[in-house]
Parts: C-alpha cells; structure tokens; sequence
C-alpha cells in the first residue's frame, strides 16, 4: 500500500514538473498623468430605471392648479403659519401668506407685492420690487406646495432662513 502511495506521489509530482510554466507578467508601464483628471459620468438614468422596473408608475399630469385655503396652523416647534389662498386655473386670485417663526421673526406675503409670470407647469409669482423673490405653487398628489424662494426682505430677522414650504390639502384646504 505505501508501495502505491509513494508511486502515485512521484507520478502526481512528475507531472506537475513537465506542465509549463506561465510567462510572467511583462513590467507595467505606467501612463503620463492627464493634465485634466476624467469625471465619471453619474448612472442616474439606469439607476433610476433600476429601481422604477415592474412598477406601474406614471408622471405627474400637467393641468392648471385649482386650491382654496383659508387656513392656520402651529406646529410642535411654535411656527405658526397663516394662509388665505384661492387659484382658479392656474389663475392666482387670493394670496395672502404670514409665517412667524418662534425666536427668528416673521414673514409677510401678499398679493398685490407680487405679478403672476407664470401659470403652467406651475403657478409663479414675482415680487415687483424684488425681482428674486419668487412664490412658486404646485400640485402632488391630493397636496398643493406653496414654496418661497430668495425672499429675506420679505422678512423680519433671520425668519427667512427657517421659512420652510407651506403644504395645503387641496381637498380641505387644511394647512400642514
């Protein structure tokens, strides 16, 4: 038996040292550095795509905004938000918004500071003296965003830096 072992051993070995050798691997040589190192483009349409497979997802419809809200509301933090909102097809009729934000100051928005420049895809408003203050309102779902976008002279303090969007349930017309 240990006759065989030591014959298998020698034949296993025997073979191993007629198999050829692999060449070595020939140095690497190494490339100027760019002058302008490449971005990497991102993967966001087939990520994107990755994750909305199998889904029956479909976009936003575009039609002209309808909301009525009067409302108010205080949240957990003291912010208490103050909205008097009418839009008939994408057609702002009312807008009167005052935010007062505890600790920071309060802002005022209203109406006849502000000229409609657009209507669709979203309701735009701009301020007539400021031209970077903008008020821009969209619909998601069964929710109207109301969004203030470059406003601090709209503002007393630093309000303007804890303004955040006021959300309307357009069914309601509740504030959130």
């Amino acid at each position: 038996m240990r006759r065989v072992l030591t014959l298998l051993a020698v034949s296993i070995l025997a073979g191993c040292a007629e198999a050829p050798k692999a060449p070595e691997p020939e140095p690497a040589v190494e490339a100027a550095p760019a002058a302008e190192p490449e971005a990497a483009s991102p993967k966001f349409k087939s990520d994107t795509l990755k994750y909305l497979a199998g889904r029956n997802l479909k976009p936003q419809p575009t039609r002209p905004l309808n909301v009525k809200s009067r409302c108010s509301h205080r949240d957990a933090i003291g912010t208490q938000t103050r909205l008097e909102l009418l839009v008939k097809d994408a057609l702002v009729k009312t807008f009167s918004a005052q935010v007062a934000i505890k600790g920071h100051g309060s802002c005022r928005f209203e109406l006849k500071d502000f000229e409609q420049a657009e209507r669709l895809p979203q309701a735009l408003l701009r301020h007539k003296s400021d031209k970077d203050c903008s008020v821009r309102m969209w619909e998601q779902g069964s929710q109207v965003t109301v969004a203030f976008n470059s406003c601090p002279k709209s503002c007393e303090g630093q309000a303007f830096d804890y303004l955040w969007p006021v959300v309307v349930d357009a069914r309601s017309g509740r504030c959130h």
